[in-house]
């Protein structure tokens, strides 16, 4: 989740692979589809629509994205792709408007399979005190915090940064009451001053969450929902430690630890990847609608920076 030795960046982009560097960093920059063996790169098609685009997610060995090009011109059957804001609203952020889901999650066991699927204790295991997005997505990331996370020292509020880090992108001197670090490098964990307790947990093994009921009001997770392998898991667990009305807040870029992130994933671009993230939040269960927001600070000069997120309905 960070830009060191290990790190694949995988940029949405129609330009073809090429190997570059950053320092000692090599990374991968693709566009949005290479050969994978998964059915996840053949789901994606572009049909051309009459009036308002739409979505329907189902079809192929996986999930079939439609939707019209009417935003511009024809695309050639391929994935729109949405590195940067574009227009306002950005396609990111009209996503998720009036998605006529089906009936049944749409994704298949093949879609969340990874390059390397090799222990991800192991490939966690040295701690990286490095940072996963560049500078200024990162302070519109903490900008964006300050909007929607309750006011510092708020009295009783319990937070859970999952698959959280050294650092958690909170706003300076942010604090809580209870405010809970889940990740895989204890060492990281230890050096995050916003934290006031952590678990070290790999999610794709046991994606069971250690809390009870009703334990949190927000859950943030940074550029590491692309790496979930049971991701309706991880969201029906979600739902059931937040309070009712708590905020679930995803956040992601176009960087990623390539062979670990899943195909599904690492097949598709920004706009596909928002809703795959809201598919997590409708078939869980239980949460609103979700919504995305396109917070990209310098579109096609820094980092894109997305959220999807929604909230627990309130109980009955």
């Amino acid at each position: 989740m960070s830009k060191t030795a290990n790190f694949l960046s995988l940029r949405s982009n129609p330009l073809p692979p090429i190997f570059s560097s950053t320092g000692n960093s090599p990374f991968l920059r693709a566009s949005s589809a290479l050969n994978l063996p998964t059915a996840a790169s053949k789901f994606h098609r572009w049909i051309r629509a009459s009036s308002r685009r739409r979505l329907v997610l189902g079809g192929f060995s996986g999930a079939s994205l439609w939707m019209n090009n009417n935003m511009s011109g024809n695309f050639g059957g391929k994935s729109f792709i949405a590195s940067a804001r574009q227009t306002n609203p950005s396609p990111v952020e009209e996503a998720l408007n009036k998605v006529n889901w089906p009936e049944t999650f749409p994704f298949k066991e093949e879609d969340f399979q990874r390059f390397d699927e090799s222990s991800d204790s192991t490939f966690y295991e040295a701690p990286r005190f490095v940072t996963h997005i560049d500078d200024p997505s990162i302070a519109a990331l903490t900008k964006y915090y300050s909007k929607v996370l309750p006011q510092s020292d708020t009295p009783g509020v319990s937070i859970l940064d999952m698959c959280s880090s050294w650092v958690s992108h909170y706003p300076p001197g942010y604090r809580q009451e209870r405010i809970v670090g889940m990740g895989m490098n204890e060492e990281e964990l230890k050096r995050n001053p916003v934290l006031t307790e952590y678990i070290v947990q790999d999610l794709n093994l046991n994606p069971k969450l250690p809390f009870e009921d009703n334990s949190f009001q927000v859950i943030t997770n940074v550029v590491s929902v692309d790496y979930l392998t049971k991701p309706l898991e991880v969201f029906r667990e979600m739902n059931r430690i937040l309070k009712p009305g708590g905020l679930a807040l995803m956040s992601f870029s176009n960087r990623c630890f390539f062979t670990k992130a899943i195909s599904i994933w690492t097949s598709t671009g920004d706009v596909d990847h928002a809703l795959i993230v809201g598919s997590y939040f409708h078939y869980a269960g239980g949460f609103e609608a979700p919504q995305a927001v396109d917070i990209s600070p310098n579109p096609g000069r820094s980092d894109p920076m997305y959220v999807v997120y929604s909230r627990k309905l309130p109980m009955a």
